[in-house]
């Protein structure tokens, strides 16, 4: 139940409601929101009233509408929207710069703190990403790339790190597949992302952080840029 204040209206407590319920991860980025029916009783507001904090929220880039389909978030907060705007306006050099930021450190900090679930998680994900890198089908290896380096970036148990990346994950899809990583370059990214899981398992932190170059060096070289 929405709590009454002076200060606010109507609509701007229940959007905040919503956004609250966003980025608190109760309605993760892909879920579609309730009903409207549900959601007026769960905020106890009317229908118009539940309509404009949808528009606003749409507005705001945290939900979009589907016609004939619903509403989805797909944002987890403001800053996400404000990071996916700014990264569609950024050349693909400076999104893997940013990359190697995050996913050399997110991998250092695995070798650091990964748990014997983590390992287990990233045992699948390497071959996973080992049977789609044989295969033929490029969505899949791009979609299997982007589950182990979540994984990493998950393992090194940092939330505030976890929340960046998975801000800017539409843009590291983007480079994966700008890149021409399958089937151009398959051996070498995989021996990379291999040496990047093995010296997390083993606590090399180091490692870790080399082979994390090493891919990106690839890819850097791949779309015509020079190494890091």
């Amino acid at each position: 139940m929405l709590k009454q204040t002076n200060r606010m209206t109507l609509v701007e407590q229940a959007a905040e409601q919503m956004e609250k319920l966003i980025e608190s991860g109760t309605w993760p980025v892909g879920q579609k929101i309730a009903a409207e029916q549900e959601l007026m009783e769960q905020l106890q507001i009317s229908r118009n009233t539940l309509r404009e904090a949808v528009r606003a929220l749409v507005h705001a880039g945290l939900l979009k509408t589907r016609q004939g389909d619903g509403t989805y978030v797909v944002s987890s907060s403001k800053l996400g929207v404000v990071l996916q705007q700014r990264i569609e306006q950024t050349e693909l050099l400076k999104t893997l710069e940013v990359r190697y930021a995050l996913e050399r450190e997110a991998a250092r900090l695995a070798a650091l703190r990964r748990d014997d679930e983590d390992i287990e998680n990233l045992k699948q994900c390497i071959q996973d990403y080992e049977r789609e890198a044989a295969g033929g089908d490029h969505e899949a290896f791009v979609a299997a790339d982007i589950k182990l380096h979540i994984s990493i970036v998950a393992a090194a148990h940092n939330e505030l790190l976890n929340e960046l990346y998975m801000h800017v994950i539409d843009a590291v899809t983007l480079t994966i597949q700008k890149s021409g990583c399958y089937p151009d370059h398959n051996e070498d990214f995989l021996l990379s992302h291999k040496k990047t899981v093995q010296a997390i398992i083993e606590g090399n932190i180091s490692a870790a952080g080399e082979a994390v170059t090493q891919y990106i060096d690839v890819s850097k070289s791949s779309l015509g840029y020079e190494e890091i």
